[in-house]
């Protein structure tokens, strides 16, 4: 009798029907990632407002504003707004109204650094576009 080699129709029948069964469970988690991926940009949106400002405040410091020094001095009333904290991010759109676009963020809060002394820190928010995404704070140090 002669040997046959191969699988029978049973077994790929199984394998084809495993093979469904898992992309019909991890097919879900992989169909729509923009709200994370929009959640992940306003937070590295924030940190380099964090980040900025905090560079910004230490030259401010070391060389004193109005000497010359590449010093943006942060001493508003209120410092969460688009046209002020622009400077320490780039390639993306910072706005007051709701964004409707990927590289277009909101930012919110009422921080005063009017009346900050010393090394202030105040916080705004920063929203991204879409549906089901959360905010991220940014921690803004004020410069006087």
């Amino acid at each position: 009798m002669k040997m046959q080699k191969g699988f029978t129709l049973i077994e790929l029948i199984v394998v084809i029907v495993i093979l469904g069964i898992l992309a019909a469970v991890a097919l879900p988690r992989f169909v729509d990632l923009s709200v994370d991926a929009h959640n992940s940009a306003a937070q590295g949106v924030a940190g380099a407002i964090a980040s900025g400002t905090a560079i910004n405040n230490g030259v401010c410091l070391a060389r004193g504003i109005g000497s010359g020094a590449p010093c943006n001095p942060l001493n508003v009333a209120n410092v969460c707004t688009a046209a002020l904290l622009t400077p320490f991010v780039s390639g993306v759109t910072l706005q007051a109204g709701a964004p409707v676009g990927n590289q277009q963020f909101q930012i919110g809060g009422t921080g005063d650094c009017l009346a900050a002394t010393g090394n202030t820190t105040v916080t705004c928010t920063v929203t991204p576009s879409g549906t089901g995404i959360t905010v991220a704070n940014a921690t803004v140090t004020c410069a006087r």
